[in-house]
């Protein structure tokens, strides 16, 4: 006769929103989608980002699941490195035994999230769920801001078109201006803009955007690029905008069953990430997490 947990067991794991506690939900989600469901959470509140080691975790999980029928990926996070990401995604493909998998987004998949969203052979969007622009952000510790790569080429440039095409006799204000930029930086920063645009392409031309070109797929993801139109990089793009840019979005209904219990998974693994740990990467078996970094 096999014994109850106890008590008190029950009680602290509810508390604490620890694997017991969602279980079920991916046991129910699994068979309601035909494939396992994996979650990969990293948290909006401790200054953590999408990394190499989120990579291996993440195997961690994939190794141990019968994946013949493909995967079902649960994401969260405000982003990070966009290799990590486009590490991901050929991990996500290649432990599948369909070559793909899907994307979940039951909150906000940002930035690099949203990297690895593109990868997927399909992305499911609640009314509510949002993706982010991919554009690569510069911050600056003495100044404790974030910037934009994209705006800071774009003034830098700017700036010394003006000087450039200037009439006036006197360019010292513009050269003033210029002394505050590296041109070391600025080729750099083009790098960087250069390897999110193709990361994004190349995820994309494999997988939900095969057989269009690059100029074709960057072109239509032009919202995701830049911030000329988001105007910044934290802006929300909801699922009818990205359904516009040709990605295959799969609209649900936030009253169905399953995507309450997406909305609840959500909840209770978001809580987890912003209390009891910094990362988590899980399915109904198995468990990986990152412990908060320390605030001093």
């Amino acid at each position: 006769m096999s014994k109850s947990p106890l008590v008190y067991d029950v009680v602290l794991a509810e508390s604490q929103q620890g694997h017991p506690t969602r279980k079920e939900l991916f046991t129910l989600l699994t068979e309601a989608f035909g494939r396992p469901v994996v979650s990969f959470f990293t948290s909006f509140r401790y200054p953590v980002m999408i990394e190499d080691d989120d990579a291996d975790m993440l195997e961690g999980v994939l190794r141990n699941l019968d994946l013949a029928d493909g995967l079902a990926l649960v994401i969260s996070s405000p982003g990070g490195d966009g290799l990590a990401a486009e590490r991901i995604v050929n991990l996500c493909r290649a432990y599948s035994g369909t070559g793909e998998y899907w994307a979940i987004v039951p909150g906000k998949a940002k930035s690099a999230g949203t990297m690895i969203c593109f990868g997927a052979s399909k992305i499911l969007m609640g009314p509510t769920s949002e993706l982010g622009p991919i554009d690569p952000q510069l911050a600056y510790a003495d100044a404790d801001q974030v910037f934009s790569v994209y705006n800071l080429v774009q003034s830098y440039e700017d700036l010394f078109r003006r000087a450039i095409e200037s009439d006036k006799p006197n360019l010292q204000p513009y050269l003033q201006q210029l002394a505050n930029y590296d041109e070391r930086q600025i080729a750099e920063m083009r790098a960087q803009l250069a390897l999110s645009q193709d990361i994004a392409a190349r995820v994309l031309a494999s997988g939900m955007m095969h057989g269009k070109s690059q100029r074709t797929i960057l072109s239509r993801i032009k919202i995701f690029l830049t911030p000329e139109r988001t105007k910044t990089h934290g802006r929300p793009i909801y699922r009818d905008e990205a359904d516009d840019c040709g990605l295959n979005i799969e609209m649900v209904d936030p009253h169905g069953v399953d995507w309450e219990r997406v909305y609840e998974l959500y909840i209770r693994t978001n809580n987890y990430v912003q209390t009891s740990a910094s990362k988590c990467i899980e399915s109904a078996e198995h468990s990986y997490y990152s412990s908060p970094p320390y605030q001093g």
